[in-house]
C-alpha cells in the first residue's frame, strides 16, 4: 500500500536522515534564506533539490503543471502569491523556470479536445502559448515547444509588480532551463542567442 510505503519512509527519514542533519534543521527551524525560486513542473519525475543537489533551505519551490507563470494580474492565485512572496518578502536573488523533455502539458496543449473532460486542466493550458499542430507530435517538436513555453513563462513573469521592481533594482537574476529526464542533462536558455545551450562542466 503505498501510504505505508510513505510512512515507512518518514520512519526512515526520523532514524537515519535527521539525526545527521539535526544541525541544518534546527536552524531553519527559526527561518529560511532560500537562496533561489525554482518554478518547475508537477510532474513527479523531476526532483528540484536532486536534480540542483541542493540542500534544505536553500531552494523556494513552485510546482505547477507545465511550469507555467500566468501574466499578473490574470489568474492572481497560488502561484502569483508564491512568487510575490519568495521575491518581495524573501527576496531570493535568482528565479529558475525548468521545463521538462516528455511534457504531458505540451502534448495536451496541442490537442485540447482530448482534455475536454478536464476544464480546470484546459483552461491552465492556454497560457501554455503553443502554436504549432501535428497529428502525431515528435520528441523535437515538443522539445521545441517545451522551449518556447520556458520563454514564454520568463516574459509572464516580467509582467508581476514583484519581478519588475527587482529588475528595475538589478539585485534579480532570471534563467530557463530544460531539464531532458533521460540523459540527466539540463540545457539553460541564452537571451543573447535565443538558444537552449547545454550546460559546461564546473
Amino acid at each position: 500500500m503505498p501510504v505505508g510505503k510513505f510512512l515507512g519512509g518518514i520512519a526512515r527519514f526520523q532514524k537515519h536522515v535527521y539525526p545527521e542533519h539535526q544541525d541544518l534543521f534546527e536552524r531553519l527551524a527559526i527561518g529560511q534564506r532560500p537562496e533561489g525560486l525554482f518554478i518547475t513542473c508537477s510532474d513527479s519525475r523531476i526532483d528540484p533539490c536532486l536534480l540542483t543537489q541542493t540542500k534544505p533551505g536553500e531552494l523556494f519551490i513552485c510546482r505547477v503543471i507545465g511550469n507555467i507563470v500566468p501574466p499578473y494580474p490574470d489568474a492572481v492565485g497560488g502561484v502569483s502569491a508564491t512568487i510575490e512572496y519568495a521575491v518581495g518578502v524573501l527576496r531570493v536573488p535568482e528565479v529558475i523556470v525548468c521545463g521538462h523533455t516528455d511534457c504531458g502539458v505540451m502534448r495536451g496543449a496541442l490537442n485540447p479536445e482530448a482534455l475536454a473532460a478536464y476544464p480546470n486542466v484546459t483552461a491552465w493550458l492556454r497560457y501554455a502559448k503553443v502554436k504549432r499542430r501535428e497529428a502525431e507530435p515528435s520528441a523535437g517538436l515538443l522539445l521545441a515547444l517545451t522551449e518556447d513555453n520556458v520563454v514564454a513563462q520568463l516574459k509572464n513573469l516580467r509582467s508581476h509588480p514583484s519581478i519588475a521592481a527587482r529588475l528595475e533594482e538589478g539585485d534579480l537574476a532570471m534563467h530557463g532551463w530544460v531539464y531532458h529526464i533521460g540523459p540527466g542533462t539540463v540545457t539553460v536558455y541564452n537571451e543573447a542567442s535565443r538558444r537552449f545551450e547545454t550546460t559546461a562542466s564546473p
